[in-house]
């Protein structure tokens, strides 16, 4: 079963049991995969979801920060639960030591050695990570690593 699959039967499955919030957060997330599948022409395969519920969850952490501090703790709620459901559909996070391998692996196969190599290895980490790390947090340290 495809993702996307399972995201339409989990809708189903929240119209039937009247969770508004959860069925609310469902059909953005396929509304933004039906969005982007129209805009390119394209059926999306699993890692091109991933890519779009990662967006999404990064979104609703900006949204949160700005609505502490606008003290709105109400609405950085409503965004809290909505991460929660989209959590639910990425894939386990990986360790630190997991995301060290794999860059120290990268970096192998890239045969990058300095800074002019980061967009190789990253080219090489990203459809690995998908969903699994925090990109930025990656990119930072394939800088460090390629640095020094």
């Amino acid at each position: 079963m495809t993702l996307k699959s399972r995201i339409t039967e989990d809708m189903k499955d929240a119209m039937r049991a009247h969770a508004a919030a959860r069925l609310s957060t469902i059909r953005l997330l396929l509304a933004a995969i039906k969005q982007r599948e129209v805009d390119e022409r394209i059926e999306l395969t699993d890692a091109d979801v991933l890519a779009i519920l990662d967006r999404m969850v990064k979104q609703r952490k900006d949204s949160i920060a700005a609505f502490e501090a606008g003290h709105r703790i109400d609405l950085a709620d409503a965004e809290r639960a909505e991460i929660a459901v989209l959590q639910t559909y990425l894939p386990q996070p990986l360790s630190a030591d997991e995301i060290a391998a794999l860059i120290t692996e990268a970096i192998a196969l890239t045969g990058a050695t300095g800074l002019p190599g980061m967009g190789k290895v990253m080219a090489e980490l990203k459809p690995r990570l998908a969903g699994r790390a925090d990109l930025a947090a990656v990119s930072a340290a394939v800088k460090l690593r390629l640095a020094g």
